[in-house]
């Protein structure tokens, strides 16, 4: 877990991770000012027995990554870089648990951002038809049993230039939204099973996609998502639930997922 500076001395936005562990209710915070990946650092925690609630913060990752390997870029102090580490009791709710956090984490982020959050199949979140956040959520296994979580989040609060993404209020300050959003990833991941209908009934509100067409994972008009998670789009033959891939919506302001 090597880093430039050592994470006693580096500070996050002028707290130590001794503040912010107490501000946030945590047992343990670690804090760089970059890291290849937050996710990698915390399967490094897991192995060596750190407890649930266990957080890293980073200002910038070096080899910061989403959904399929795929690069995310996180600048320096540009935006919120973290995974939690969670310890949960069970794997029933693992398959709809990135839909879950990304519904927890939407209403959160409301009060930064300059018009409501919205959802993208299958862990995005999108401001003004912009890409603003994604979850990442890897599971580490001891035999059969689920061992730990490693939940990633990567927020921009600051515009990125050069990318067709979004930021969040010019200003936002960054511990202000993670007194918001860690105790939503923490509900969200203690909630068990698939998702409910009132979680499906809130997911629709916010969901971007629905009623548009998508080319991939297949053609057809998005419908929705079920309660396990799964994408429901209309074909020319029949109703398809995709449990897995990337949503690429036929409008070209919607580009690509990083993540």
């Amino acid at each position: 877990m090597a880093s430039a500076t050592p994470t006693s001395a580096v500070r996050y936005d002028g707290r130590s991770a001794e503040e912010l562990g107490q501000l946030l209710d945590l047992q343990r915070v670690i804090v760089y000012d970059a890291v290849p990946s937050t996710l990698d650092v915390v399967h490094e925690l897991g192995e060596h027995g750190a407890p649930a609630g266990s957080l890293v913060l980073a200002n910038a990752q070096t080899a910061g990554r989403g959904r399929m390997r795929r690069a995310w870029r996180s600048d320096p102090g540009a935006g919120i870089w973290l995974t939690l580490l969670e310890r949960p009791s069970g794997e029933d709710a693992l398959g709809v648990l990135a839909l879950r956090i990304a519904l927890g984490l939407a209403p959160a982020l409301d009060a930064f951002a300059p018009s409501r959050i919205q959802l993208k199949w299958p862990n995005d979140l999108y401001l003004s038809g912009r890409k603003l956040a994604g979850v990442l959520v890897e599971a580490r296994w001891r035999g059969a049993r689920l061992d730990w979580l490693a939940v990633g989040v990567g927020i921009n609060v600051e515009t990125p230039e050069g990318v067709e993404a979004a930021g969040l209020l010019p200003g936002t300050d960054r511990v202000s939204v993670l007194r918001e959003i860690v105790p939503a990833l923490r509900r969200a991941v203690s909630l068990p099973g698939i998702l409910s209908a009132a979680e499906v009934a809130q997911f629709r509100e916010r969901d971007l996609a629905i009623g548009r067409r998508a080319v991939e994972p297949v053609p057809g008009t998005v419908v929705g998502i079920d309660a396990d998670g799964a994408l429901l789009i209309d074909t020319a033959d029949e109703r398809t639930a995709v449990y897995a891939g990337s949503l690429i919506l036929e409008s070209a302001s919607i580009a690509r997922s990083p993540s």
